[in-house]
């Protein structure tokens, strides 16, 4: 069994790339069951957010595996594999390991050290086991790269002050706009990312913030959240309404299909009045072709790189004290690994002396009478069951603790040909 990683990112592909292979969370499980369908694969974890879509798997034969899943994307994306393949990359075992570390802890985050992604992390885990497509490897990898990811946030200061999309967004409108405190703001959604806008408004000073949801209620739960705020709140059905009474508009819809294009924008808006959209949703919730209109300007999440690079630098130290704890929880993950190839043989073992336990009782309770044996029968049962586990005890710690890969295999076959033990080696795709 191998671990690998196929993905896209903000570093490797444009939004309107990412956005044609983003996987909201209602289709995750045929997305999973489909890849696991393929010969290859054993286990597969979706991780997808507005910046990055990777698949991790547990694959049979690692290049196979790999062609599996460039193949299921290409296919969901509807684009050519040979177009694909440029904005792709593949990482394997430790590599990827690693890489699923540092993305659980914010550091391959747009935005260093952002705290969003561990829970994005925590759900892939979530929706994986629920869906049957996380086995014992990848529970194990997934647990312990979010041990990985609270272990930054809890023992460096990465996290302190570090900007999210949203207040790389706010300070964007700030950088662009002539007075974001005096401005009408509108957003388009009431979830995480649209909770995090208002806070970054109001820190900014804006006060005439209006917020249109599919939900009124959503919208409703938001505004309690900010007490202090007068917020508008208006069904999305409303938006056109109150784009038109707007200077600028934030859009973090969870929509597969853009809910703003020119067209729209022609009928909402007066002739030549201005507007700023900042489109920080993946999918993109603002067609491409508004700006074709003079009077309005359009950014998306990757215009958002500029207002990031200034805040790297000050974290790039925290970083590296980051990456010495990555290395410890990459190691806790090897030694478990490397623990894998003795499961088979401590299995044979137990299941060999057990057997000679129960037929050895048996032969005991006989002798002594069906009057004897059912009244001590409990109690013989755990003497021998005791005698057995700390006769065992020893050798199985010495085995799954023996780090050298060749004196491991050789313990393994020392015990296999003392105890002549079956040595076939069994499936490890069960939830551990």
């Amino acid at each position: 069994m191998n671990i690998a990683v196929v993905g896209l990112s903000h570093k490797t592909a444009p939004v309107e790339v990412r956005e044609k292979l983003s996987i909201p969370t209602p289709q995750t499980e045929s997305a999973i069951a489909h890849l696991c369908s393929y010969p290859h694969i054993q286990e597969v974890a979706i991780l997808s957010t507005c910046n990055r879509l990777e698949i991790y798997i547990v694959a049979t034969e690692t290049e196979n595996g790999i062609r599996e899943v460039s193949q299921f994307l290409s296919e969901y994306g509807k684009i050519p594999l040979q177009d694909l393949r440029q904005h792709l990359f593949i990482l394997l075992h430790q590599d990827a390991v690693t890489h699923l570390m540092r993305v659980a802890s914010g550091l391959d985050s747009l935005v260093l050290g952002e705290g969003q992604i561990l829970s994005q992390v925590k759900h892939t885990h979530k929706l994986g086991q629920q869906h049957n497509g996380i086995g014992r490897i990848l529970n194990q990898l997934f647990k312990q790269a979010i041990s990985a990811g609270k272990r930054v946030r809890t023992e460096t200061s990465i996290g302190t002050g570090a900007v999210s999309i949203s207040s790389a967004a706010v300070e964007l409108a700030q950088m662009k706009a002539t007075n974001l405190a005096a401005a009408r703001v509108c957003i388009l959604g009431a979830g995480k990312m649209a909770r995090l806008l208002v806070q970054h408004l109001i820190s900014k000073g804006a006060n005439r913030i209006a917020i249109a949801n599919r939900s009124l209620e959503s919208a409703q739960e938001l505004a309690k959240q900010f007490p202090d705020t007068p917020l508008q709140l208006y069904l999305l059905q409303d938006m056109g309404q109150v784009i038109a009474e707007s200077d600028i508009v934030f859009t973090s819809t969870s929509a597969t299909e853009p809910i703003l294009n020119r067209a729209k924008l022609e009928v909402i808006l007066a002739p030549g009045q201005p507007l700023m959209l900042f489109d920080i949703s993946v999918p993109r919730n603002v067609d491409a072709d508004v700006n074709e209109l003079s009077h309005v300007q359009a950014f998306n999440v990757d215009d958002l790189k500029a207002v990031v690079a200034q805040n790297q630098e000050s974290r790039r130290q925290m970083a590296m004290e980051a990456e010495v704890l990555l290395e410890e929880e990459v190691e806790t993950f090897d030694v478990w690994w490397r623990s894998l190839d003795t499961v088979s043989t401590i299995r044979n073992l137990q299941d060999k002396v057990e057997s000679i336990r129960a037929q050895e009782m048996e032969k005991a309770l006989s002798r002594l009478g069906s009057e004897f044996a059912e009244k001590h029968q409990e109690v013989i049962e755990a003497l021998t069951r005791g005698i057995v586990k700390k006769i065992l005890h020893d050798p199985m710690v010495q085995l799954r603790a023996q780090q050298d890969i060749e004196a491991r295999k050789r313990a393994m076959e020392t015990l296999a040909l003392l105890f002549n033990l079956e040595t076939e080696v069994k499936s490890s795709r069960q939830y551990g």
